[in-house]
């Protein structure tokens, strides 16, 4: 980071006063204390020679990076400089002409930009395209020496994936073994580390719990630990969610690399900020979250996210995975790459996952598809909705129902997201109009209402206790789950089934 230099404004001002208010730190010290080479310019208003010395000095050093303090008056110049009241309001008429008079402008004159600014920054515009000229000509140069580098670099930079990368992904059939979607999550990253060569990332200390380091891994540190070098691609963020967020937002926005980042799910609250800035600001950013409910068991409800989904389903421009087998992990991971103009969520559970009858990559990438009808009625009696480790949980329920003689529709939905981008027939193909619906979802049944008549899930905080039983106690069995859809399905043959506001 040698070539990173920071300039700190230091003006002693926040929106409430003073920032004494509130903030005493020695900012060059603690900033001594990373490793960084500090500078201080004491006047900042007025000593333009002295801050271009400081910036020369700290660009030489090319071993770490520096941050240089400037001293400034904010408003300098203005009747009330030096104070809150010029941080977030006008300056007024008086005031202004008198900071225009201090600097050498016209005070009459407004929206002017004198003719030798013009002048300067055509000059500078004249440089900057024969320093591009440069460049291309030396890009020009190293295709013809290295046409395979070149290649490369190119189809990185332009953004552009490997071909067939999506050939890599495994598929799965129903005989295949049951596993966590974070196990199958560590077999489909592997498989696209090997594959998108600018795939990078890492976790925030969870490492071995978030399973995305893949076995020929070389961490990204300096040589001097012993521990890596900067040819690797795999991350230690440390117990940093917030700041791993904002790295992969720098990562995503300088190109060239596509960043993942990974906690567990509802840690990404840490991270709420930088995360919201990867969807305002149209980056590719991949949040590979783990132990995405009450399913990770005796870590209790400070771990088990209950409203992080709809928090984030409720984000826009947010991609939302909560697959249900490896078919709809290898489709979550398929869809977060092609999308490279939003963020997405990689939901995955802790508990071993059967692999669906009736999934696949193509129909998960709907983001919710029919998966299986059980029963032989001619019609449809009730449809069930499940995300996650839900879904195999409402499979179980809808056969239990067809003993009793219904017929009954399950809905897998691991992506509410893509499945609401789908045609108006689509969707009404899935979520059969005139049949009545439940949802099942181990958390938040805030938002669901959009989608069935009746959603199943948790709207109290979790507990802490062996997954299976925490299942039971919040009614997320097949069985207590078929007692409720037999009294929702006895409601409905007396009241007309209302159709959805699904905006079709």
């Amino acid at each position: 980071l040698g070539n990173l230099v920071v300039l700190y404004d230091s003006n002693g001002i926040q929106i409430d006063g003073s920032t004494n208010l509130g903030f005493t730190e020695d900012v060059l010290k603690r900033y001594e204390s990373y490793g960084w080479h500090t500078l201080e310019v004491a006047d900042g208003d007025n000593d333009l020679v002295g801050l271009t010395r400081a910036i020369e000095t700290a660009k030489a050093v090319k071993n770490k990076p520096s941050i240089i303090k400037i001293t400034t008056t904010i408003g300098y110049g203005a009747a009330k400089a030096g104070s809150a009241g010029v941080h977030g309001a006008p300056l007024g008429a008086d005031s202004l002409a008198a900071v225009k008079k201090l600097f050498g402008f016209n005070a009459d004159q407004k929206f002017v930009v004198p003719e030798d600014v013009y002048k300067y920054y055509g000059e500078r515009a004249a440089q900057g395209a024969q320093t591009e000229k440069v460049w291309n000509e030396l890009l020009a140069k190293y295709a013809q020496v290295h046409p395979k580098l070149h290649a490369e670099l190119s189809r990185r930079l332009e953004g552009r994936l490997p071909e067939g990368w999506e050939d890599v992904l495994p598929r799965y059939s129903p005989s295949d073994k049951a596993l966590a979607t974070r196990k199958l999550s560590e077999t489909a990253l592997s498989a696209l580390a090997a594959k998108i060569p600018e795939l990078m990332g890492g976790s925030a200390d969870l490492t071995g719990s978030n399973l995305t380091r893949w076995k020929d891994a070389v961490d990204f540190q300096p040589e001097s630990t012993e521990l890596g070098n900067y040819a690797g691609r795999y991350l230690r963020f440390g117990v940093r969610e917030h700041g791993m967020a904002a790295i992969g937002n720098g990562m995503a926005a300088y190109g060239g690399v596509i960043p993942f980042t990974s906690t567990f799910l509802n840690f990404i609250s840490y991270a709420a900020g930088a995360s919201r800035l990867s969807a305002l600001s149209k980056l590719r950013v991949l949040y590979i979250m783990t132990h995405d409910s009450i399913g990770l068991g005796e870590d209790g409800p400070t771990h088990q996210p209950i409203e992080t989904m709809a928090m984030l389903r409720a984000t826009p421009n947010y991609l939302n995975f909560r697959p249900a087998d490896g078919n709809e992990v290898s489709a979550a991971y398929i869809s977060a790459l092609q999308h490279s103009d939003r963020p997405s969520v990689l939901s995955l559970t802790r508990q071993n996952l059967p692999q669906l009858e009736g999934s696949s990559i193509e129909q998960a990438l709907k983001g919710g598809y029919s998966l299986q009808t059980y029963g032989s009625g001619s019609k449809l009696d009730l449809l069930i909705a499940g995300t996650g480790s839900e879904t195999s949980i409402a499979v179980d329920a809808a056969k239990l129902l067809a003993e009793q003689g219904l017929t009954v529709k399950v809905v897998s939905m691991p992506c509410l997201e893509l499945f609401s981008a789908q045609s108006d027939e689509y969707r009404h193909s899935v979520l059969t109009p005139g049949v009545p619906s439940i949802s099942v979802e181990a958390l938040s049944t805030f938002g669901w209402h959009k989608y069935v008549h009746c959603p199943i899930g948790i709207d109290t905080f979790g507990a802490s206790g062996p997954y299976l039983e925490l299942y039971e106690l919040f009614g997320l069995t097949p069985e207590a789950i078929a007692k409720k859809a037999l009294k929702i399905v006895d409601y409905y043959k007396s009241t007309p089934v209302p159709t959805l506001a699904l905006e079709f």
